[in-house]
């Protein structure tokens, strides 16, 4: 729309027997037929000077006044018959195994049409019916997070007590959050500590580095489990504990350290591994949280939950040993 308003279109003779909100979509660009309707439906649409339906059927002759732009219903997250794996589950909380793919929630800047459909949160919704609201409309019983590329273990506040302790656990860095991880080249030493500040990336808002001053103070500790050589290249499988949960701070840690994430091409990693043998390629990041320990929130007992890699990890780690050097 242009921005300005009101904002008057004539209906010609050639336009009768046209919708209402037909012709405005007609005249109106960049704008759906459903976002006319819900202009219509908020009064921000007169025909000479009355508010009208989108269904009218105009004559011809008429003066069609827009006051002003659609006011946008907040975002609210919305139940999804969506299977998923829940590892654990009692009247205050759930641990579910996320598949790569799937995002936790919805973003702010998600479009009225899509309503970000296939979340987490949508899934959940749908399963339990009630979760915590401390969270916002979006982001119903979330207390942390997983990237969308990433799978593997994220808990759910059932209520609300359940997630500010959840929530204060975090903050404290009093839970436990083991990764598997598999990179390009050789990690020299055996373990070690990444500690550098993450921020966001001033070209590419997408990206997070650890090249600007200031930031966030982000760790990562790591363990090799193996180096493999292969017709593919060399790569490291890491088990990775975390301190912080900083934004893509697992991925934008290996990167800095030159070994990128296999999978994930936003930190340097190809979107194909050429070897001898061909090229494969993952379609997702090769990085799973597969465990988590806290205490309960209600009862204190120490909870300690594991899933191993999904299949398709399971699959192209099978491939790249497979295929020596």
């Amino acid at each position: 729309m242009s921005g300005e308003f009101p904002e008057s279109f004539s209906v010609l003779l050639d336009d009768a027997g046209v919708r209402l909100d037909q012709f405005l979509a007609s005249k109106i660009a960049d704008v759906s037929r459903a976002r006319v309707q819900q202009l219509i439906g908020q009064g921000q649409v007169l025909v000479d000077g009355k508010i009208a339906k989108a269904s009218l059927r105009l004559r011809g002759g008429e003066e069609v006044r827009v006051l002003g732009p659609a006011k946008r219903e907040p975002l609210r997250a919305i139940p999804e018959d969506i299977p998923i794996d829940i590892v654990y589950e009692d009247d205050d909380l759930a641990i579910v195994n996320k598949p790569a793919g799937m995002m936790v929630h919805a973003g702010a800047g998600a479009t009225e049409d899509d309503r970000n459909r296939g979340t987490l949160v949508n899934a959940l919704l749908h399963r339990f019916g009630q979760l915590s609201d401390v969270g916002g409309d979006l982001r119903p019983g979330i207390v942390h997070r997983l990237d969308k590329a990433t799978s593997g273990l994220i808990v759910v506040a059932k209520n609300d007590g359940t997630h500010r302790k959840l929530a204060a656990q975090f903050a404290g860095r009093q839970v436990k959050k083991t990764y598997i991880a598999m990179v390009h080249g050789w990690v020299k030493a055996d373990r070690g500590t990444i500690n550098r500040n993450i921020s966001r990336d001033s070209v590419r808002r997408v990206r997070m580095t650890t090249r600007r001053a200031g930031g966030r103070e982000a760790i990562t500790h790591y363990r090799v489990q193996r180096r493999i050589d292969s017709a593919f290249g060399k790569f490291t499988l890491l088990e990775i504990r975390i301190d912080t949960g900083r934004t893509h701070q697992i991925r934008v840690h290996l990167s800095a350290l030159g070994h990128p994430v296999v999978g994930d091409t936003v930190y340097g990693a190809p979107a194909q591994v050429k070897g001898t043998k061909g090229a494969i390629s993952l379609g997702r990041n090769f990085l799973h949280a597969g465990a988590l320990e806290f205490r309960h929130p209600r009862t204190g007992e120490l909870l300690s939950l594991a899933r191993g890699v999904p299949g398709e990890l399971e699959q192209f780690l099978g491939t790249v040993q497979g295929a020596g050097s």
